[in-house]
């Protein structure tokens, strides 16, 4: 079912452009010409969003956001206007605005904005069912591929390796495959390999008979019984000890376990998915990481992007840390976003949680500014530029490079970053797409 939008502006040629941009993107759209006109239309019309100029004759879009949020709190309110003002978009957001674009309006902006906000992509994809994503952020091509990858393999029971940083998201993947295998109404057990002290990580994943050894009072099943059925999740595979990989290796081709202290195997019945952020292949070519079990787990292995190589996630996964269990929320202007878009996250989604998390307990404000932010976001958002810079005048002493150069390098490296997509590439920039633009035609720059 289309979603349906009310775009509403005095001036016909605007509302036009609007209208005929979302229903080209499969929107079903009404058209009103004024807040009257709006208040009409939604007395006996069913919207899932209001776009709306801020200046018309007779009352405001101001004054139709605060009409529409009296009778209707939750419908999602865009805000446009030609008199692009920081006081007055601030008071829009605090009313309860999603958004405020100023006029004219970056149509690939305006078109992101709404689709964000409903939770619409710009395209379906026809191998993940509609709904199957749910609390899951993948508005990246990059983060699209890796969900596309994980829902083919979810149904097999082959073990699966995920690869990549500390903090990207390895276990979501893994509760996504979770979630969408004939295992799914089994327990799925996490296991942090690096947090369990490697004396105590064989009887934590066999178990132990009692008076196995000292201090061990109780009979533990471990958790490759508890996973039975189900899946073991074991993150940090690579910091496993090396003495305890072939147990491991055992157990996954045979399906049997020796609990610490028993000389009797127990049969097991779970589905293992594997994580790391070293680089298997160097520590199995230096002895850390035994070959053998390296390409028993290595069946299938999905390797999960950093943030900072998808630059389309940080936005909504940031609306959604920053609004967590929470009643009203809070929101952040086009400059905090930037400066998010802008930091390059060695932390991963980690870093940006915690940095949502920081907002959370340290602003007073219905409308996040850059000012809001942590001190290492707003440091690096304001000094990648002159780094850059600084980095290319060390590599090149001889041959000073002019503005113009460094201009295209930068532009360049951005648009190769986000695959091409210039909104992208412009938030990474710190300007406008229109800027952007500007710079690609005075560069000349295909």
């Amino acid at each position: 079912m289309n979603r349906s939008i009310l775009v509403v502006d005095d001036e016909i040629r605007y509302r036009e452009l609007y209208a005929r941009v979302l229903r080209d993107a499969g929107f079903d759209v009404l058209e009103a010409g004024s807040a009257a006109d709006a208040l009409e239309l939604l007395e006996h019309e069913t919207l899932d969003m209001i776009v709306s100029d801020v200046r018309m004759p007779g009352e405001s879009g101001l004054d139709l956001l605060r009409r529409v949020r009296a009778g209707k709190p939750e419908l999602p309110f865009l805000l446009v206007t030609a008199y692009a003002d920081v006081r007055e978009a601030v008071d829009a957001l605090k009313l309860g605005a999603v958004d405020y674009l100023a006029k004219p309006v970056d149509l690939d902006e305006l078109l992101a904005a709404v689709r964000d906000t409903l939770g619409v992509g710009a395209d379906a994809d026809p191998e993940i069912p509609a709904g199957s994503l749910e609390g899951i952020v993948a508005a990246s091509p990059a983060m699209r591929s890796v969900l596309r990858d994980a829902y083919r393999v979810a149904p097999s029971d082959a073990t699966v390796l995920l690869t990549g940083e500390s903090g990207s998201g390895k276990e979501v993947v893994a509760q996504f495959i979770h979630r969408h295998s004939t295992r799914r109404d089994k327990p799925m057990v996490p296991v942090n390999c690096a947090a369990i002290a490697p004396a105590l990580l064989a009887s934590e994943l066999f178990g132990h008979e009692r008076g196995a050894f000292t201090g061990a009072v109780n009979k533990r099943n471990g958790y490759f019984r508890e996973a039975h059925e189900g899946t073991l999740f074991l993150d940090e595979i690579g910091d496993m000890p090396l003495e305890l990989q072939p147990s491991l290796l055992r157990a996954t081709e045979t399906g049997r376990i020796t609990p610490v202290g028993s000389d009797k195997e127990t049969l097991i019945d779970c589905r293992l998915i594997a994580a790391t952020n070293h680089d298997l292949e160097t520590d199995v070519a230096e002895g850390r990481f035994r070959q053998d079990l390296y390409y028993r787990l290595n069946v299938i292995t999905i390797d999960i992007p950093p943030l900072r190589e998808r630059p389309e996630d940080i936005p909504p996964l940031a609306r959604a840390f920053l609004n967590k269990d929470k009643t009203e929320a809070q929101r952040l202007s086009r400059a905090a976003m930037q400066a998010l878009v802008s930091h390059p996250w060695p932390g991963n989604v980690r870093e940006l949680a915690n940095a949502m998390a920081h907002v959370r307990l340290l602003s007073q404000t219905d409308v996040i500014l850059p000012e809001h932010l942590p001190p290492a976001v707003r440091k690096s958002a304001g000094k990648a530029a002159p780094a850059s810079r600084n980095a290319e005048s060390q590599e090149a002493p001889v041959q000073a490079r002019t503005l113009e150069q460094h201009e295209i390098e930068a532009v360049t490296a951005a648009l190769k970053q986000t695959k091409g997509n210039r909104t992208h590439a412009a938030q990474l920039l710190g300007i406008t797409r229109r800027g952007l633009i500007y710079k690609l035609k005075r560069l000349g720059i295909e």
